[in-house]
């Protein structure tokens, strides 16, 4: 089946489809957050006009969306931060969870070898130690302009005081069953199993107290007498982290990965994630392409699209790991001969069959190193959350942070207020047995004392012509790279402003499962219809990524921000 049809307009499906989300960008003069929770925008907003920069603005809306937004939100669990300074000094400041130093490569699995259901998952097993608060306040006394005590205040004030719950927040705590299962979070979560109704009013008392004492001693969390509730509470409930793991975990400022993409320049997230790497190759690959002429939201771009993701995750699920325990080829992966090697595999008219992908033969560096180390596949955190923030000053910080699933562990440290992550889900219970996701693993994610586990997280920041341009981050496990990928091309081949590109219909291909997931009644039955005619399985996504992104306008220096459509909470908050 041919794919050069007449282009069905994607504009009239792309932002129409979404209720209760905007169809156009917020516009500010000066400074922009863009968050998950409208209130933790404000605390970000807040910071700026009180004459924080960007990264104050940051870090009050992390620990702010640890208030606001626990199911995600963390001081429990980890994340990335990427920092472009408006001198072009970059820094990604790696916070990610890692493993106790009591962790083994069987814990999850019984004297036969079994895996237990859960236990990598749910409770006490499931916790790694938690990065946030350390990357947190890193990220703060390096690059920020204010005390860590004013940029905490509004994350402070919102525990203490509480906020109104919205319909879908009251919804999915009163409703999470893992988290009857646990004591306090029964308690704090649920209100004592009443379940909550929108409008009522979320206070944590408990919470406000844990973050003052952050805000007056942050090294506590790690060094002092609140190490030791920690690590104290774990090890009652029959975990692995001790005081010792608290002490020793270190943040690491990485060096980003870099790329081009037709005429701009891509900064974006290294391993420990997979996210920079991914959505550079994929992004290489297409630059043989003409997406334009393609036409948007066509049978031929998405076929295009799909295809180059099909073969950076195909790399990804053989190359990626935590740098600091296997080399990673990053180099080769990004190369532009490698990608350009990459798309002439690509048939026109015929979609690839995953499993009978070879690798492009004259690149004997991958190849020697793809035998000596079986494909595998890698799990993702579902339930991560981004942020985006640029200041007056042109600085710009793109976060995402995660508890893994959603509510992380379900456990709650009731004397301190806050969810624990489940992140050890993240590495591969047992060699070959899929995890909670359906993703096979293998020996190089396996559970091992102080790895961090692989992300697909992917902040990313876009230049055009050496001036900041973009700032782009969502959530949803391995949706997380396609949909930066996707917003990134909607903006920039397809001409959409940024809050279409956010709302604009998501295109995912992961390699395996060899599928196309799009976003159901929002392609038409025309291109769904030609894309199963070149052999495409085609199937709804698993997750539905919410994104937050700011647009600097290059003539009038706009701050344009964008909240996605797809959630109830979000919002873009300038001024």
């Amino acid at each position: 089946m041919r794919f050069d049809l007449r282009a069905l307009l994607f504009a009239l499906i792309a932002t129409d489809c979404l209720a209760g989300g905007g169809a156009h960008p917020e516009h500010a003069s000066h400074a922009m957050v863009v968050s998950q929770h409208e209130l933790a925008s404000q605390a970000g907003a807040q910071i700026m006009k009180a004459g924080g920069n960007a990264v104050d603005a940051a870090v009050a809306t992390g620990f702010a969306l640890a208030v606001v937004h626990p199911n995600a939100g963390n001081i429990g669990g980890g994340g990335f931060m990427l920092i472009r300074m408006n001198s072009g000094e970059v820094h990604f400041v790696d916070y990610r969870e890692t493993a106790p130093a009591r962790a083994t490569e069987r814990m999850y699995q019984d004297a036969q070898g079994n895996v237990i259901p859960n236990l990598s998952l749910v409770g006490y097993q499931a916790v790694g130690v938690p990065g946030s608060v350390k990357g947190l306040v890193y990220a703060e006394q390096h690059f920020g302009k204010l005390t860590l005590q004013q940029v905490m205040a509004p994350a402070i004030r919102l525990a203490r005081e509480g906020f109104p719950l919205s319909w879908g927040a009251a919804r999915m705590m009163s409703t999470e069953k893992d988290l009857a299962r646990f004591a306090d979070s029964r308690r704090i979560f649920q209100n004592g199993g009443r379940g909550w109704r929108q409008g009522e009013v979320f206070k944590q008392p408990e919470l406000a107290r844990t973050l003052e004492r952050i805000a007056a001693i942050p090294d506590e969390f790690y060094h002092g007498r609140m190490a030791q509730e920690i690590a104290e509470f774990i090890r009652q409930g029959g975990g692995s982290l001790t005081t010792e793991d608290l002490a020793h975990y270190q943040v690491k400022d990485r060096e980003a990965v870099r790329g081009k993409y037709r005429n701009v320049e891509i900064v974006s997230a290294p391993p420990p994630s997979s996210g920079g790497t991914a959505l550079i190759e994929s992004l290489n690959i297409l630059e043989r392409f003409d997406l334009a002429q393609a036409g948007l939201g066509s049978a031929k771009s998405v076929h295009l699209i799909a295809e180059s993701y099909r073969r950076a995750f195909f790399d990804r699920a053989q190359f990626m790991g935590d740098p600091d325990f296997a080399a990673v080829p990053v180099t080769q992966l990004i190369d532009k001969d490698y990608a350009a090697a990459w798309s002439k595999s690509i048939e026109p008219e015929q979609g690839s069959v995953s499993l009978k992908l070879e690798r492009p033969a004259k690149f004997p560096e991958l190849n020697r190193y793809a035998r000596e180390h079986p494909v595998f596949g890698v799990a993702e955190p579902h339930h991560t959350t981004h942020y985006s923030v640029v200041d007056a000053e042109g600085n710009a910080v793109a976060t995402t942070t995660t508890l893994n699933d959603d509510y992380g562990s379900r456990v709650t440290i009731g004397s301190l207020g806050f969810l624990l992550n489940n992140e050890m889900d993240d590495f591969a219970a047992k060699p070959g047995v899929p995890n909670v996701y359906g993703l096979i693993q293998g020996a190089a994610n396996a559970v091992g004392p102080n790895k961090r586990p692989l992300s697909a997280m992917t902040p990313t920041i876009v230049l055009k012509k050496g001036k900041l341009w973009l700032v782009l981050g969502a959530e949803g496990g391995p949706t997380i790279i396609t949909s930066v990928a996707n917003i990134l091309i909607g903006v920039h081949d397809y001409g959409l402003d940024i809050q279409e590109a956010v709302n604009a219909p998501r295109i995912h291909q992961q390699w395996l499962p060899d599928r196309i997931e799009l976003e159901p009644g929002r392609f038409s039955p025309d291109t769904v219809r030609l894309l199963q005619a070149a052999g495409n399985k085609v199937t709804p996504p698993d997750v539905d990524g919410d994104a937050e992104c700011i647009a600097v306008d290059l003539s009038t220096g706009e701050r344009l921000g964008a909240s996605d459509a797809r959630n109830e909470n979000g919002r873009a908050v300038g001024y």
